[in-house]
């Protein structure tokens, strides 16, 4: 990851076509290592989780309706989706000099599922407190994140006591790490114990959404 650290930095302080296009070689170069390292991850993580493909995204922005019209992130990110329907949850790595982490969750529900995942929480807690509790999901996570409407959504009572899980529109954790955890040795060991820390999470959360308020299963 030293070369990819090193083109990022480069090209943060020259996001422009021109200077891209001199350094496509070096691009190359470092995607073609970065591929390496995203695929065994995937090879370790399907060893353990049923996943259904791998997605690297592309380094190219789409600048049609932002105020930010640098052609190029300054970041190397991948995805690792679950087998739908019975399994949900996504993983994430995202990779860039200062602001690297390793996360996951449900990051854009669709409105079926975010409703039936609110309703869970109305109910009951229980389970989703006792995993977020557990000593490996606060050492990694610290907790669940993600944005969150001002005040309860519709139909939920804005003093319930779980609200501050009702309230999100997203379910997600992340652990960040240093540079220099990212270029040291440990880094695929360290990243793939980080994807398998969400399992409960994300067992829990697939639970929730295959079956209805009864429990009854909906496949």
């Amino acid at each position: 990851m030293k070369k990819a650290f090193e083109f990022l930095k480069q090209l943060e302080k020259n996001n422009n076509r021109e200077w891209f296009a001199q350094h496509k070689a070096d691009y190359d170069s470092v995607v073609k290592e970065n591929k390496t390292l995203f695929h065994k991850i995937y090879t370790e993580l399907q060893e353990y989780d049923n996943l259904k493909g791998i997605h690297i995204f592309r380094i190219y922005r789409d600048v049609r309706f932002s105020k930010d019209q640098t052609p190029y992130k300054t970041n190397f990110g991948v995805g690792y989706s679950r087998s739908k329907p019975m399994l949900r949850g996504g993983y994430y790595i995202h990779l860039e000099p200062g602001n690297s982490f390793v996360g996951g969750g449900f990051w854009g529900p669709d409105a079926k599922d975010l409703l039936r995942i609110r309703k869970e929480f109305e109910i009951s807690t229980t389970e989703i407190e006792k995993i977020t509790s557990d000593d490996t999901f606060i050492k990694y996570f610290g907790e669940i994140k993600g944005d969150a409407v001002k005040t309860a959504p519709r139909g939920f009572d804005k003093d319930h006591p779980a609200i501050h899980l009702i309230r999100k529109k997203q379910y997600v954790v992340m652990r960040k790490f240093t540079d220099k955890e990212v270029l040291s040795d440990d880094f695929q060991k360290e990243a793939v114990l980080t994807l398998l820390a969400m399992r409960p999470f994300f067992d829990y959360m697939s639970e929730v959404l295959t079956t209805d308020l009864n429990g009854e299963s909906l496949f």
